[in-house]
């Protein structure tokens, strides 16, 4: 479903954002050191990136930039509205990289979000890092009046439950919700690459 929520990047500011490969010298000038530790590996086979359907463009860039593949998901939806997802190789033992973020339709892709974590988690991966350039219901952080939900609280807990070892978002509406989560979560700054078209 296009959307124009949806984060596209080219590749290069793809390094600048999510992986920051390159620090500065003495000089100033950028350096490229390799991949970060989380990537380093004597086998490129334990890891590995897949996708739902809200940022698909998004996560086939990032694997072109990492030089992976995507793994194949099917998703499909019912006709009563219920969604079904099927990853389509085996990723037993392998720190997953899930790219789906909850850009409209919020609840479609949030469910799907939840539904893949879980088929993740049945597949006996080894570690879950879901990326989510969007994170749906983040205005709804406090209480603005009485008898109202904490919403972007009850999704920190719906993806922790569901199996969620780490989460990577793009800027929060605010920090705080960094701490409705038990997992770490990373906040990254869309500033990075946005600073080198107006500076």
């Amino acid at each position: 479903v296009n959307n124009p929520v949806k984060t596209q990047m080219s590749s290069r500011n793809l390094h600048a954002l999510t992986l920051s490969l390159d620090t500065p010298d003495d000089s100033g000038a950028a350096v490229s050191t390799g991949p970060p530790p989380l990537f380093r590996s004597s086998a490129i086979g334990e890891w590995c990136v897949l996708s739902g359907r809200s940022n698909t463009e998004l996560a086939v860039e990032v694997a072109e930039t990492l030089g992976v593949s995507l793994v194949p998901v099917k998703a499909k939806d019912f006709a009563d509205g219920e969604i079904g997802v099927h990853v389509l190789e085996s990723i037993r033992e392998k720190c997953v990289f899930l790219v789906q973020g909850m850009c409209p339709p919020v609840n479609q892709h949030l469910m799907e979000l939840l539904l893949l974590v879980d088929a993740l988690r049945r597949a006996s991966v080894r570690t879950i890092y879901a990326v989510i350039p969007y994170y749906g219901y983040a205005r709804q952080d406090r209480k603005t009046t009485s008898r109202v939900p904490i919403s972007a609280a009850l999704v920190a807990r719906l993806l922790e439950s569901a199996g969620v070892d780490r989460v990577i978002c793009v800027d929060l509406h605010c920090g705080q919700i960094q701490g409705f989560f038990d997992c770490p979560v990373d906040n990254l700054y869309g500033s990075l690459v946005l600073r080198d078209f107006f500076i």
